[in-house]
Parts: structure tokens; C-alpha cells; sequence
């Protein structure tokens, strides 16, 4: 697997792979990482990247061309690239769609800067766009790195025991609509807090049942809907 990050801060995104289990992915070879800066590739003699709305308004926009540039070299390198813009009027983001994608070869994340991207460039780039959330950011970075992650946990072989995923909140085999149920570690009691007996007593089927039941308790308070 392999992430194409177009971006005018690669900084912001490099360090995260730099560390724990996607550090790890990466000296295995099972994802690389790869950044595009559109100011290495616009015409502008200022290496200007933004301009002012069509039609007034607040802000700058990143302009059509070093887009356009950038992306065209990218799918010259990668017939088979998917170009994902993380934009905040777009569909959710959810795990159905990190384990999709973690069957794609080659993935862009396009970050917008300033009041965003000319949308041409996504109308004529754009294989899906993703929100991570309703809220507003300055920039596609963090949502890049949110979905590179979670697709990246997907990957077969990046999570130490590929079981992991098997009861983790949205997953299918765990329900669509049920939230992971809470776990615990040692010391048994910690500060007169007690790990519930049923976990330790090595019946899985009570100890599968209790989960069922907190995992419906979780959701309902957290997911009333």
C-alpha cells in the first residue's frame, strides 16, 4: 500500500509515521509514504498557490494549475491511483470504508489549504471525498492522517495480531451498531476498582455474553439514535 500525500506542509503528516505501529508498517515495507508539494510545481514566479474567489468572498483558494500538475504526474507514476479529498461537505468516513480501501494499491490524499480548493480540481480528480467530522479545520492534513490510519490498520499484516480488529467498535463482526464493549488489564482491583469477576473466570461464552450486553449498554448512552 502505498500514500501519495499532496500537501503544501509535508511535515505535518511525515512525523506521524515516524513512530509505533505504522513505523513499523513502513520498515516492513507493507505501506510507504510519499508527499507532493503543489509549490514545487505551480508557474507562478511569487510560488504562489492561491487566490482570491470568483464572485467576493473571505478567504484564498489553492488555484487549478499546480493541481492539476501534481495529480497529472501522480497518475502517470500510478495508473491505478485513488485521489481522496478530505473536504467538510462530503459523505462520513466510517471503518466500512477504511477496510475497503485497504484493498487499493495506491491511495492520494489531496489536503486543501486557506477557504480550500478550486473545485474543479476535485471535479476532475476526485475518485471520492471524505468529512472525518462537522467541524470545520485549517487544513486537509489531520484528516489525511485520520484516514491514512484507519486504512492502514486494515492492512494485513500492519496490526500485530490481525485478530485485533475482529471486536472493535464498527466492525461487522462486531455489529454494525454496537460500540466495543470496555476492557481492562491488570491489577485485578486498582484504587478499590475491580475488574468485573466474569472476565476472569475463563467461561468465554459468559465472558462473550457480558460483553454483548455492555457493548448494547455503551451504545445506548453514546449512540441513543
Amino acid at each position: 500500500m502505498n500514500f501519495s500525500f499532496v500537501t503544501l506542509f509535508p511535515n505535518l503528516i511525515d512525523f506521524y509515521f515516524k513512530d509505533s505501529i505504522l513505523k513499523k508498517a513502513k520498515d516492513k515495507n507493507i505501506i510507504s509514504c510519499t508527499y507532493y508539494n503543489p509549490r514545487d510545481y505551480t508557474k507562478n514566479k511569487h510560488k504562489k498557490v492561491d487566490d482570491t474567489l470568483c464572485g467576493g468572498g473571505a478567504g484564498q483558494l489553492i488555484f487549478p494549475q499546480p493541481l492539476f500538475d501534481v495529480l497529472d504526474e501522480i497518475k502517470s507514476k500510478h495508473e491505478d491511483a485513488h485521489i481522496i479529498f478530505p473536504l467538510a461537505a462530503a459523505k462520513p468516513f466510517n471503518q466500512n470504508d477504511a477496510k475497503r480501501l485497504a484493498k487499493k494499491k495506491n491511495i492520494v490524499f489531496v489536503s486543501g489549504r486557506y477557504e480550500g480548493i478550486d473545485e474543479r480540481v476535485i471535479e476532475k480528480y476526485a475518485s471520492e471525498v471524505f468529512s472525518v467530522g462537522e467541524y470545520i479545520l485549517t487544513g486537509g492534513e489531520l484528516p489525511s492522517l485520520i484516514m491514512s490510519d484507519a486504512i492502514s490498520r486494515c492492512v494485513e499484516d500492519v496490526l500485530g495480531n490481525n485478530e485485533s480488529l475482529a471486536e472493535e467498535s464498527y466492525n461487522e463482526l462486531n455489529s454494525k451498531t454496537l460500540l466495543e464493549a470496555p476492557a481492562f488489564t491488570k491489577p485485578i482491583e486498582y484504587e478499590n476498582l475491580k475488574v468485573p469477576s466474569e472476565y476472569l473466570k475463563g467461561n468465554h461464552a459468559k465472558i462473550r455474553n457480558l460483553k454483548k450486553e455492555l457493548s448494547v449498554c455503551k451504545t445506548r448512552y453514546y449512540r441513543p439514535s
